[in-house]
């Protein structure tokens, strides 16, 4: 970021702050995915994989920088979650982990973005 360049409230929304990484840290004992003993190739060590801390709802959707909305994964899984055809099963995985902390968990509270709906009878939508 270039100086004195001001970033979008959205932006802020989605980062994730130094104290929300700490609560991450400290409720996640190591990647969800890995403490499930999902998909682990043969030999795979996660203590050798960098730990990242993943968004359920994305940032490029708008997904909050917040602890609802995040879990720890090791770059493995990370990668997994990201841009595999098993993303949908992860996902059921992710937010089961989510639920069983948060349990008045609801996903449409992840989002910086608004809803949208359909102008009446015009098939344009706008924001609420």
């Amino acid at each position: 970021m270039s100086a004195g360049r001001r970033r979008s409230k959205r932006t802020r929304a989605c980062d994730i702050s130094p104290a929300v990484r700490e609560i991450v840290n400290r409720r996640d004992k190591g990647c969800i995915f890995c403490l499930a003993a999902y998909e682990l190739p043969q030999g795979y060590i996660p203590e050798l994989y960098r730990m990242e801390i993943m968004h359920f709802v994305s940032r490029s959707t708008g997904g909050l920088g917040i602890p609802e909305n995040l879990a720890k994964g090791c770059f493995y899984h990370h990668r997994m979650l990201d841009q595999s055809p098993r993303r949908n099963e992860m996902k059921l995985i992710f937010e089961s982990y989510l639920r069983n902390h948060y349990p008045d968990w609801e996903e449409k509270q992840l989002s910086s973005l608004k809803p949208t709906e359909p102008e009446s009878g015009t098939g344009i939508r706008r924001t609420r």
